[in-house]
């Protein structure tokens, strides 16, 4: 099934590193292409910005860093459906983890809430050496601070477990479910709409067991 996914609509990944958001962004757009759905991948600048300067970023650069991931959001948004790697938020909470800066919230929250779909990769792949990551230690970490944010911020989400192909069907479903059964997603021009009624109801929960049977429990109720 393919979901009704209008103009302006951003699906927009979030999590700790090395769950595969960026494999999972590229599959989902792929999709979405294959299924002849106007889409653009907004890839991680803060990734870019690393690898082009050769280093992480201080506490000063970090805001600019987060301003133009959601600008480019927005501009690929104008013309299509949207697939974003990360967003804003996740420059938010490093900032937050690295430097106890809690100032890039605000902003970093404002743009999330007017993206229609929220998926966030779950703890359950196994850890990828990089050197721009600080190591799996930091993983846990980051994923309690990004549902904090999340749930503070009263924004539904969904979490995405699974390998391979069985984390890509997961997302799809969790976009499917979203999109057919709650009506049309909240566009950019309804940033001030309530959150969806979609929220899953453990979102403080970090138990993969339990978050495998809210999503599976979910899905069988609305097919």
């Amino acid at each position: 099934m393919t979901p009704v996914l209008p103009t302006g609509c951003v699906i927009a990944l979030v999590g700790a590193e090395s769950t595969g958001k960026t494999e999972l962004a590229r599959a989902i757009a792929q999709r979405l292409h294959d299924r002849g759905v106007p889409v653009t991948l907004v890839s991680e600048y803060l990734r870019e910005w690393c690898e082009r300067e050769g280093r992480t970023p201080r506490p000063d650069e970090q805001q600019a860093i987060a301003d133009e991931q959601t600008r480019r959001i927005a501009m690929a948004a104008a013309t299509g459906v949207v697939v974003a790697d990360t967003t804003a938020l996740m420059t938010a909470v490093y900032s937050e983890q690295l430097f106890a800066d809690t100032s890039l919230y605000d902003s970093a929250l404002a743009a999330q809430r007017r993206y229609a779909i929220t998926l966030l990769t779950a703890l359950d792949l196994p850890w990828v050496a990089d050197d721009m990551r600080d190591g799996p230690h930091a993983q846990q970490p980051t994923d309690t601070l990004v549902r904090a944010a999340l749930t503070g911020a009263k924004l539904s989400y969904a979490v995405v477990h699974g390998t391979g192909g069985e984390r890509l069907a997961n997302a799809w479903n969790a976009i499917v479910s979203i999109a057919g059964n709650e009506g049309r997603p909240r566009t950019r021009a309804r940033s001030d709409a309530k959150p969806a009624s979609w929220s899953w109801p453990c979102e403080k929960c970090s138990d993969p067991e339990c978050e495998h049977k809210l999503f599976s429990d979910l899905i069988a109720r609305r097919e």
